[in-house]
């Protein structure tokens, strides 16, 4: 499988043979960079997560809850809240599964809602975990270590912060990083490549069972 960060909380994901683009964002301080696309996924309505049209390949959209299959991977979307008010701040968000390859990845959206019981539940363990970090429209850093606790995936992706460029009001990404040990964290270009091999090699190291990947947006 391979994962390319587009930016902000959008990636193009290659699993099971599919296309899949998730949250392309509109105007928020650089472009889209162009992409084709089987499948967009959007969490929510909000325009710097569901720029439909900026992605090319005359894609399917899911943007409602439900259980979908697309060629040999199937994807899940569960309901969320986008704030810490059950929805009376900002609605509602999705949260993304996606299993293929013998991979599960699962894509948080802009969750905003503390992390419970209920909701782990939803979600599940999965293989990779794509997470917001930088508060203010979802949950801080602090938030997000907790939710990679309980989901106890074996590789972690921050997403939604602050970077070159931006012009959202958020929190950058080593508030994040600081939480976990130097030697956890691998920082990378625009794309990785994973496959089940590599989640078993990371579940299998006692000392460290998770690698935390920071990713350099593709530029346009």
């Amino acid at each position: 499988m391979k994962i390319t960060y587009l930016g902000h909380s959008s990636f193009l994901r290659s699993q099971g043979g599919v296309r899949i683009v998730t949250d392309p964002f509109g105007s928020i301080g650089y472009p889209l960079p162009p992409a084709e696309a089987d499948i967009v996924t959007v969490s929510h309505g909000h325009y710097d997560h569901c720029n439909v049209a900026g992605v090319g390949g005359a894609p399917r959209v899911i943007r409602s809850a439900g259980r979908y299959t697309a060629g040999d991977v199937l994807i899940s979307a569960v309901e969320s809240f986008h704030d810490d008010a059950q929805g009376r701040k900002r609605g509602g968000n999705l949260i993304f599964r996606f299993a293929g390859e013998g991979l599960t990845v699962c894509h948080l959206g802009d969750l905003g809602e503390p992390c419970n019981g209920e909701l782990v539940a939803k979600i599940g363990q999965p293989d990779v975990l794509l997470i917001p970090v930088g508060g203010h429209y979802t949950i801080d850093f602090a938030r997000a270590k907790e939710y990679v606790e309980r989901l106890s995936p074996a590789v972690v992706i921050p997403m939604h912060y602050k970077t070159k460029g931006l012009l959202i009001d958020i929190g950058g990404v080593e508030p994040f990083l600081s939480q976990f040990a130097a030697e956890a964290i691998e920082r990378v270009g625009s794309s990785v490549i994973l496959e089940r091999g590599d989640i078993e090699k990371i579940a299998d190291n006692a000392k460290n069972n998770k690698k935390i990947i920071v990713m350099e947006r593709k530029q346009a």
